[in-house]
């Protein structure tokens, strides 16, 4: 039996392997900040997890691998959550807030090949040759990219996926995100990556977020040493252009974010789902600084809660709480998120979108 005294706090998270290797990895940099705290996983199913046998746009739910996970946090049976970024929408429910962003991993995509096509590359590979994504994001930029190639929709964790590309005879190929391979260990299986000025990444690929109640001042306090900063306006950029785009699992739209010193370059990607109409952008915004605020109310510098909690209550950009990151820096690059949105949609990014949402809803599963 544990010390009935130690502070402890319960951590939501799904139950795929990988999930869990994200959530203990957050758990980890929490455990080297506050030895003395401890932190239970509680395994949560979500819809996701549980619809395998259609293609995510055509789910019809939005947030089909965080819905379960926030209704624990709303009902008190979890504090927090960890989730992969690109999973959580960029309007949380009501009293929800993402209240850390750590240090992004590789945001870009990679090539798993079958093993008879271990010395091959995308472009090398034989015609019709059948490669495999639940992706329109990917499936959209590989059809305009590689037209030699036919892209199938596949489903699963990662696990299941890989053993989908060695043990079925159906793909030849599967598309995955570098993060997410990395942390399984599994660097040995990429056989190449993708360069992403050409396939565009998902919005918030590769960065992992915790989620709590807004008014969690306590929660929000022990988040924030692991907010990054670079990370965080990044994703913020991303955040605000998807959602001005309202766009989603059901339209392809893809992201490129580069943040070097005080000027962060955003470039946006619209298209319809074979890629044969696309729109594609580019803006840069320089930001007031490179600091951060270093003066906050910390709940856990002793045992006892401070008597003010106005340092822990902050506005929320696309449901990110800014944490230690200035508050300009960030209106600043959520506006520049809108003004590439604009941009796009005043050349006609909406009409394609909605095209290829009709497609998505339109079509029979095969």
């Amino acid at each position: 039996m544990g010390d009935s005294n130690i502070k402890t706090y319960k951590v939501g998270s799904r139950k795929s392997q990988l999930a869990l290797i994200q959530t203990n990895y957050v758990i980890r940099q929490l455990q080297d900040i506050y030895p003395s705290y401890q932190f239970n996983i509680v395994e949560i199913n979500t819809l996701g997890d549980k619809i395998l046998d259609k293609p995510l746009p055509k789910i019809g739910e939005k947030s089909l691998f965080t819905k379960e996970l926030e209704e624990a946090l709303e009902n008190g049976s979890v504090d927090f959550v960890v989730h992969s970024l690109k999973d959580l929408p960029t309007t949380l429910p009501e009293r929800k807030i993402i209240g850390a962003v750590l240090k992004r991993e590789d945001p870009r995509d990679c090539v798993i090949l079958s093993k008879k096509h271990k010395d091959l590359t995308l472009k090398s590979l034989p015609e019709g040759s059948v490669i495999g994504t639940s992706s329109l994001r990917r499936t959209a930029q590989l059809c305009r990219i590689y037209p030699h190639l036919k892209i199938s929709n596949i489903r699963g964790n990662l696990n299941t996926r890989l053993k989908k590309l060695n043990e079925s005879g159906v793909y030849d190929a599967i598309i995955l995100a570098i993060a997410g391979v990395k942390r399984m260990n599994w660097d040995h299986e990429i056989n190449e990556i993708l360069d992403e000025n050409n396939i565009l990444y998902a919005v918030g690929q590769g960065a992992l977020a915790v989620e709590c109640q807004e008014n969690n001042y306590e929660v929000l306090s022990l988040l924030r040493p692991l907010i990054h900063r670079e990370t965080v306006l990044s994703i913020l950029a991303e955040r605000s252009f998807l959602r001005k785009l309202e766009g989603g699992c059901s339209a392809p739209v893809a992201v490129n974010s580069k943040l070097n010193k005080n000027m962060i370059v955003l470039t946006g990607l619209v298209s319809s789902l074979d890629g044969s109409k696309l729109m594609k952008e580019t803006l840069k915004s320089e930001l007031l600084n490179d600091k951060i605020i270093e003066d906050f109310i910390d709940f856990h510098a002793d045992a006892g809660e401070p008597a003010s909690k106005r340092m822990c209550k902050s506005a929320s950009f696309c449901g990110i709480s800014p944490g230690p990151v200035k508050n300009a820096d960030m209106a600043t690059v959520e506006q520049l998120g809108i003004d590439l949105a604009n941009k796009l949609i005043n050349k006609g990014a909406l009409v394609i979108m909605e095209a290829a949402r009709k497609e998505v809803t339109s079509t029979t599963d095969k």
